[in-house]
């Protein structure tokens, strides 16, 4: 079984997927794994309203630096072709 602290890797590692536009960040407010579910079996309108709602959406590109600057931490999954992000306070 995963636990959460299996699912951690630093910013730095993720830049590449940042690059190609593959990273969405989910925020704290919803289950990770749950959200990572839904996309994974296309679950269209939960993905939807997330984005609507702005709890799931694109890494700006300031988040991106604050997270770099900081070698920040995240929680992520993997959902092809997506890489699916969260910070956890």
């Amino acid at each position: 079984m995963t636990r959460p602290g299996d699912l951690k890797i630093a910013w730095s590692e993720l830049q590449r997927y940042f690059a190609q536009g593959v990273v969405l960040c989910v925020d704290d407010s919803l289950d990770l794994i749950e959200v990572s579910y839904q996309i994974s079996v296309d679950n269209k309108s939960a993905v939807e309203a997330w984005v609507k709602q702005g709890v799931l959406g694109a890494v700006s590109d300031e988040q991106a630096q604050s997270w770099f600057a900081d070698d920040r931490d995240l929680w992520a999954v993997v959902v092809r072709p997506w890489v699916l992000v969260q910070e956890r306070f």
